[in-house]
């Protein structure tokens, strides 16, 4: 265990960093000589790795099902590869190249698989391995491939192409044969078009040696593999989309692009025994039906006990415009049509045998839609789908936020499981989920882990994350506390988003108490208690907060004038929370004759809420709007269980909220938080000049402030209107400040010079004297103490700046860090109003040099400043109900360069201190059990260590991270993270017993860096920002767990740790077990008497390089895999690696002894010949005396 001085400054970590400019310096001479932090992470302890990928696979497009070993395997447009066994049984791998998979062929029970790719690539995938790897590839030269078959127990697989041939490969070696099927020897001499692209190819299930060849024109050959000719032709005018046989090889059924189905005996090729439209409408003069969309797939099974069955998608009437996607089920006279959610991909039959020869026996049918996989129940009556295991609703909405909680309190995920149960659908098939294949891993890493999504729909999911699996547990619907619109003309005219207006954009989960606070876009928080209670809520409890924006002339905050109280409200009351003054209205507004005023952007349901168990609203906050201008998109939140309070701030400010008393505390300007006397004080900006807003905004209210009043500058007696001119060039600012997040600093830099260079001609803002720091406004600090009945007055900063109709197209929906589409400020305007971005609960030293600690909270800026705000709590029970909370800002603690991220305290020894809780208990139940379980946590005890310094305040920015000694607000160390990037993410976690901070930059970068001395341990290159989602999502947990959205329908985990590296291959899951191949169906006596059974084909004979020859080296390049045998050593590691090793030396051992017997055989024959010559030689000079020899 390596000891750091904090005194020391580490010279020579710039070096180990990748960045050139980062670095880690101490504030020379501040500790003392015997402050002493022991440290115990190092390097070693870190390595990066994906671990496994959860979710529907993204953009699916080919599907394949192994019967015996019952794993369905399935592709995707981008070349990504999705294996699912049993429930927990998945495995992810992914083409390098990227291209599409077009189809799958597994080798029944012989753990491996044959993928076809839009790149005319073929490659052979090893699933003997946890992890599988490609063995062989082949890749085509000349010929585009369309098809390919492998038959059951072959080593052959045929490949058609877009040209019309067929190739032969042999997948073991993945060589070409000489054997090649040409399409111009295929079809009839006499036809003078060509038959296009291969669409189907299938061996006869009684006779190997014939091949059925499907061309897309509507020819179906069927070809003598031993004459190398064609037996019989099968024409019919419509194009062809697929064939599939009869298990007795008599017939076969093609579907058709006019949405038929035609019936072909083999032998009688003239003309099809039936054709039939599914779904066509019979004319009564017995017409031809009229013509119906393509049937894209079709499947004929037969059973023994009753009628085959046809499965088919497509084939609707043209007339049924609009109507979902379907999958028909005809067996006998009766017809299934089963409508689908999404458009069908593809879908297979799952039978009880491999053998095609034999009755089928279809059991259910899996369909892969484009974003959901059904599984459909065929024995039972009305077809019901099986329940899901896979955790595949992810983006039953989409995805807007997501938080990952790794070391959970034990008793969280049976709770959650429990009144999550409750919400299950019911009419599922009572069978086992028919994909059973794999067993689960055996790691021996056992702790809760829990991840939380927020969605566009304003539900949240809670899902069980432990053990490398995923599984729901519980749904909460935050919709349901507000009124929904019902119709376009009911739409509330209040709504600053067109759409998903209770889309999450942030939430804060306490594990320990489960109190839950979830922000949404439409400017609202809701503090859920949980419960394993039903409650009915007769009115919600509503809270609505006026936040404002900046200084103006007319409206300056006076620190001796009048407070306003603030009171609770049912949710059915339009009165506004708070009373303006003389110049406001008194009621909400939203009249053409003015701004809207005081009204919340959605409305709280009136009627009674019946609340299941589970998650139970405890208040409603929301934001309204403020003459004319909406309120502000929540950008930070937090909520403490022991203090009984939520923090949230955005743009305008900050607001803290009592949710036991349910009153407002503070609602504060964030520039009102720095001390007359701090030197990071930022002065207020000019706004900017007056815009003739749109609409029904654009007239002013008599009994508010004019526009001309509002958009004053504080140093100028008047405004002047805004042209069109300016109109158009400031919301072509707004849009390159929006995107110019996604682009490094460089790259931002230069948008952001083209803005000031656009907006110059019209506002000349004196960019430079921003980022200078200011002397301290005109106003004191403000000391508030809410009286019992009373909230705190308002002090926030009247908004500057006038809103104009086009704002909310100024956002791309995914394009941006926050959904909302309401800002009205010009680029530069956002560039300088300081926004809160973190907040963190804590018990430390309220002012610099206090001797006492006490709940405070944290502020962090979109600037880089930290301030302090202390809190003054009364004592528990009846107390803390009526007593009011103190709260006083007690300035900036210190400043970083950008946007704070995260902020966090460590113990004098570097232990970390989190926030006080309150244990959870059930808010329903009886008055004894909550005195049982209800008490606060006693904070942490003052530290033993002697000397000033017992805290520390671990800091991160964009751009750097610093650690700050509390209470002397001494800057102990600083670490530069990057310099030509930002950090999106950052977060401070626990690894191996220790706390570190890790970062993941808008480059890429992931890394990690120690505490407190900030040393870097990681930093990978690991993955470019490409799209916002990921920004979005990128969460870090503890134990070195961590996740992100990587598309819209799937969560990558990924660690950071080495010890779940090593053990990664333990943990993750078997797709391949040793099953016995089924025995193949009895033939019968007279079957074989009279040669009626299926008839075998040796395939080498044909096939084999000694029979065809050699292919052509240009047609197609053999490019050998790293899966191979040797790959397979080097990837197993722990236990199972051991027995996968032992297994292969078993192997390698018989192999050897057979070789040794093989050679003790030849060595006895050996010793037998010598000792029979030695014997006629001893005949020979037996009686000879020795000088007769």
């Amino acid at each position: 265990m390596k000891k750091f001085n904090i005194r020391k400054v580490l010279d020579g970590l710039t070096a180990a960093s990748s960045s050139s400019s980062s670095s880690a310096t101490a504030q020379p001479g501040t500790p003392r000589e015997n402050d002493v932090v022991q440290e115990t992470l190092q390097s070693e302890h870190f390595q990066l790795c994906k671990t496994v990928r959860h979710g529907f696979p993204y953009q699916p497009s080919s599907m394949a099902f192994d019967p015996v070993q019952k794993i369905l395997a399935v592709g995707t447009q981008n070349g990504a590869l999705r294996l699912f066994g049993r429930a927990g049984v998945e495995c992810y791998c992914q083409h390098e190249s990227g291209a599409a998979v077009i189809q799958l062929q597994f080798l029944i029970n012989e753990g491996a698989l044959v993928s076809a790719l839009a790149d005319d690539s073929i490659h052979l995938w090893n699933l003997r391995q946890k992890i599988p790897a490609i063995l062989h590839s082949l890749k085509f030269n000349r010929e585009r491939i369309t098809y390919c078959h492998l038959p059951f127990q072959s080593k052959w697989l045929y490949i058609g192409t877009e040209r019309g041939n067929i190739h032969i490969v042999n997948v073991e070696s993945f060589t070409l044969s000489g054997y090649v099927i040409m399409w111009n020897k295929a079809i009839e001499l006499s036809t003078k078009t060509h038959p296009g692209p291969v669409v189907h190819i299938s061996d006869n299930p009684m006779d190997e040696g014939k091949l059925l060849i499907g061309f897309e024109c509507g020819v179906v050959v069927l070809w003598d593999l031993k004459c190398k000719k064609a037996d019989y032709r099968y024409n019919h005018d419509e194009a062809i989309h697929s064939v599939d046989w009869h298990h007795e090889g008599k017939q076969f059924v093609c579907s058709h692009s006019d949405g038929t189905l035609t019936t072909w005996n083999v032998r009688a090729p003239a003309k099809p025994a039936q054709i039939i439209t599914p779904h066509g409408k019979q004319p009564k003069d017995g017409k031809k039906p009229e013509p119906c969309k393509p049937i894209l797939k079709v499947e004929y099974k037969t059973t023994r006990a009753g009628d085959p069955f046809h499965v088919l998608s497509g084939g609707l009437s043209y007339d049924t415009v609009g109507r979902r996607a379907c999958l028909t089920v005809m067996h006998g006279k009766s017809t299934a049509v089963l409508e689908m959610d999404y458009p069908i991909v593809d879908f297979l039959t799952l039978c009880e045998t491999p053998y095609p020869n034999d009755f089928q026996e279809p059991y259910a049918v899996v369909v892969l839609l484009e974003k959901d996989l059904v599984v459909i129940d065929l024995g039972q009556i009305g077809y019901p789908i099986f329940e899901n295991p896979y955790p595949l609703t992810i983006h039953e909405s989409p995805v807007t936020c997501c938080e990952y909680f790794a070391d959970c309190p034990a008793e969280l995920i049976p709770a959650l499981y429990s009144v999550g149960s409750r919400q299950k659908r019911q009419g599922y098939s009572k069978k086992e989920w028919p994909i059973s294949g794999g067993n689960w891993g055996q790691g021996t890493q056992s702790y809760p882990e829990i991840i939380i999504t927020g969605h566009a729909d304003g539900s949240i999911k809670f899902w069980d994350a432990s053990a490398l699996m995923l599984q729901v547990l519980y749904k909460l619907k935050t919709a349901k506390v507000f009124e929904r619109a019902r119709g376009k003309e009911d739409k509330p005219s209040a709504d600053i988003v067109e759409e998903d207006p209770f889309a999450i954009q942030t939430l804060s989960w306490c594990p320990e108490s489960r109190m839950l606070c979830v922000a949404g876009v439409s400017a609202h928080v809701i503090a859920y208690r949980f419960s394993k209670q039903e409650v009915t809520t007769e009115e919600v409890q509503l809270l609505e907060v006026r936040m404002q924006g900046e200084f103006t002339d007319g409206d300056s905050p006076d620190p001796g004038g009048d407070q306003t109280p603030t009171q609770l409200t049912p949710g059915a009351s339009s009165s506004p929370q708070e009373s303006e003054p003389l110049a406001q209205p008194p009621t909400g507004s939203n009249s053409s004759d003015g701004p809207r005023d005081n009204i919340p952007c959605l409305q709280v349901r009136s009627s009674p809420l019946k609340q299941s168990p589970g998650y139970q609203v405890e208040l409603v906050i929301q934001l309204v709007w403020v003459s004319g201008e909406p309120p502000q998109p929540i950008t930070s939140l937090a909520i403490n269980s022991s203090y009984g309070l939520v923090v949230f701030g955005n743009s305008s400010g900050l607001a803290v909220v009592d949710y036991l008393q349910k009153t407002l505390l503070l609602n504060m300007g964030t520039t009102e938080l720095y001390s007359p006397s701090d030197p990071y004080q930022r002065q207020p900006r000019s706004p900017r000049k007056q815009r003739q807003p749109s609409g029904a905004l654009g007239d002013s209210n008599d009994g508010s402030n004019t526009s001309e009043d509002r958009c004053k500058s504080p140093t100028s007696g008047s405004a002047s209107p805004c042209n069109s001119d300016d109109e158009r060039k400031q919301r072509f600012i707004e849009k390159v400040k929006s995107k110019s997040r996604r682009f490094s600093k460089t790259v931002a830099n230069d948008f952001a010079k083209m803005s000031r260079k656009i907006s110059s001609s019209s506002e000349k803002p004196d960019m430079e004297d921003r980022s200078k720091r200011r002397r301290s406004l005109m106003c004191k600090k403000q000391n508030c103490c809410v009286k019992e009945g009373k909230a705190a007055a308002r002090m926030s900063l009247k908004a500057g700046v006038c809103r104009t109709k086009s704002a909310p197209n100024s956002y791309a929906k995914d394009n941006s860090f926050t959904r909302s589409r309401s800002s009205s400020v010009t680029s530069i305007d956002r560039e300088s109003r300081e926004a809160i971005s973190a907040f963190h609960f804590c018990e430390s030293y309220p002012r610099k040099n206090d001797s006492q600690i006490g709940p405070c909270v944290l502020v962090g800026t979109t600037q880089g400043s930290v301030m302090m705000v202390a809190l003054s709590l009364p004592p528990g029970g009846d107390q803390r109900l009526q007593q009011p909370v103190g709260i006083s800002s007690c300035g900036t603690l210190v400043s970083l360069k950008g946007g704070i991220l995260t902020m966090a305290l460590l113990d004098s020894t570097g232990a970390l201190l989190p926030p006080s809780y309150e244990p959870w208990y059930d808010p329903n139940a009886s008055d004894e059990e909550k005195e049982k379980t209800r008490r606060r946590r006693p904070a942490s005890p003052p530290s033993s260590q002697e000397g000033p310094e017992s805290q520390f305040a671990v800091l991160c920015s964009e751009k750097q991270a610093k650690v700050v000694a509390m209470p002397s607000h001494t800057r102990i160390y600083k670490h530069n993270i990057t310099e030509s990037s930002f950090v999106l993410r950052a977060d401070v976690v626990q690894m191996a017993g220790a706390n570190c901070i890790a970062c993941f930059c808008a480059n890429g970068h992931i890394m990690t860096l120690s505490l407190p001395s900030l040393r870097p341990l990681l930093d990978v290159n690991y993955l470019p920002l490409t799209d916002m989602r990921i920004a979005r999502t990128f969460s870090f947990s503890n134990l070195g767990q961590a996740l992100y959205l990587t598309s819209a329908t799937e969560i990558q985990r990924i660690t950071y740790s080495q010890e779940t590296c090593d053990n990664l291959q333990e943990m993750l899951s078997e797709l391949f077990t040793p099953v016995e191949t089924p025995e193949a169906p009895n033939r019968g006596f007279f079957k074989g008497l009279f040669g009626g059974g299926a008839q075998s084909l040796d395939r080498e004979d044909l096939f084999g390089e000694t029979a065809s020859g050699k292919a052509s080296r240009s047609l197609a390049q053999h490019i050998p895999g790293p899966g191979g045998m040797e790959g397979m050593k080097g990837a197993a590691s722990g236990v199972v690696g051991d027995l996968a090793r032992a297994r292969i030396a078993l192997d390698e051992r018989g192999q050897k002894l057979g070789e040794l017997e093989e050679r003790t055989a030849a060595m006895m024959a050996s010793a037998d010949s010598f000792s029979k010559h030695a014997h006629d030689m001893m005949l020979k000079y037996k009686d000879k005396k020795w000088y007769q020899l």
